[in-house]
């Protein structure tokens, strides 16, 4: 039997470009978003192109209710989740502390931490009765340091990285492994939807450097999802070559 893999935020961006990955290589994949009519296009997709299941379910990740009730409600052929990808996240604005919207700061803290929390707390039963499971998190190289005006954004992403060790010490009795992916500037709807639609200012922000993909991303969680059962990659840091960390990017 095909394994299984849950994939949130796959409407766009890392979560679009890993549940084709997936599909591609046979797996039946359960893919979450938002966005209703992106959702099931792309579901109608991968099943079409690569001849696998795929099971769509629209929730928002910060609606806790939600997010129980759509993983408890699983029928008993999807329940056995061997993966599970919190891709789900944003960033919103590019404000210093004391200008930035505290909408904006309880969106990313409600999606990039709460709803990690809950969508790894309502799949983990299964994984740990069958002492057997993948947690794999999309952090940012903004949650290994912070950069002026990311305040809330990297602290979301600071989260998801102590988040990952915590997960990676407690879950260790059951067999469980643990992997957080810290990418770098990508070229994805992120900047898109941090700067609200600008997308003078999105596009400005990949100029003068290629970036990396979506597909790169896609790549290495697949390389991380298929090693050897005893082999874990517990934290991983990627970017383009022309970065080094959040501070320096060379720009021809």
């Amino acid at each position: 039997m095909s394994k299984t893999i849950l994939v949130t935020g796959a409407t766009s961006g890392f979560g679009k470009a890993i549940a084709t990955k997936f599909a591609a290589a046979g797996w039946r994949c359960i893919i979450t978003g938002r966005r209703k009519d992106k959702l099931e296009a792309l579901a109608d997709e991968l099943a079409a192109s690569y001849k696998t299941e795929v099971r769509g379910l629209v929730f928002d990740v910060q609606d806790k209710a939600q997010v129980f009730a759509e993983m408890k409600n699983l029928p008993v052929e999807w329940s056995i989740i061997d993966v599970l990808v919190n891709n789900a996240g944003l960033a919103l604005g590019r404000d210093s502390f004391d200008e930035a919207s505290l909408d904006d700061w309880d969106t990313m803290i409600d999606t990039n931490v709460k709803g990690l929390l809950y969508m790894s707390k309502a799949v983990l039963p299964g994984m740990v009765s069958r002492k057997k499971g993948h947690i794999i998190n999309i952090g940012s190289t903004a949650g290994k340091e912070v950069y002026l005006n990311g305040n809330a954004y990297c602290a979301s992403k600071h989260a998801v990285d102590a988040i990952s060790k915590a997960q990676r010490m407690d879950l260790l009795p059951y067999k469980i492994k643990v992997t957080a992916i810290h990418p770098g500037a990508a070229e994805t709807e992120f900047s898109t939807v941090r700067f609200k639609g600008d997308q003078q200012k999105a596009d400005a922000v990949y100029e003068g450097y290629e970036p990396l993909h979506a597909e790169d991303i896609a790549d290495t969680v697949f390389y991380c999802a298929n090693l050897p059962e005893h082999v874990c990659i517990n934290d991983l840091v990627i970017t383009c070559t022309a970065q080094a960390n959040s501070f320096y990017t060379h720009k021809s």
